[in-house]
């Protein structure tokens, strides 16, 4: 488990604004390893884990692009029923530590599943998910 930085992406809502940004990181050689997009009516807010996170915040801006980061876990787990469940959103919420959101990693680790979770308190977090 690691702490790792997320941008997010500002996009209009229509089509064509996710193909730019994605062309936005080919066109910068930067390797897409997750990628989550939730949107609303009139935007959407895509969520990226980069190899090259100056890369890309340079390349999104130079497009003209609005972007934020933030620190999020990736968490690797036993690629079985329950693991997310029960070994970190359990102990977490037994830590009183809220998980906004979670979405799937694209690389696996050896035989385990990575998920990237964004909490309340990302270093409470780890302190939590690096005891068990």
């Amino acid at each position: 488990m690691m702490k790792v930085t997320q941008i997010s992406v500002f996009l209009e809502n229509r089509p064509g604004r996710l193909l730019q940004l994605l062309q936005v990181f080919a066109d910068a050689g930067v390797n897409l390893q997750a990628l989550s997009v939730a949107d609303t009516a009139d935007f959407g807010i895509a969520r990226a884990i980069v190899a090259d996170v100056d890369e890309a915040i340079a390349a999104i801006q130079d497009a003209g692009l609005t972007a934020a980061t933030t620190d999020v876990l990736r968490v690797e787990l036993p690629d079985e029923p329950g693991a997310l469940a029960n070994r970190v959103v359990q102990p977490l919420a037994d830590a009183g530590i809220n998980v906004g959101y979670v979405y799937a990693y694209s690389q696996r680790v050896g035989d385990k599943a990575v998920v990237v979770l964004k909490t309340d308190d990302v270093d409470r977090a780890v302190d939590v998910l690096r005891d068990l």
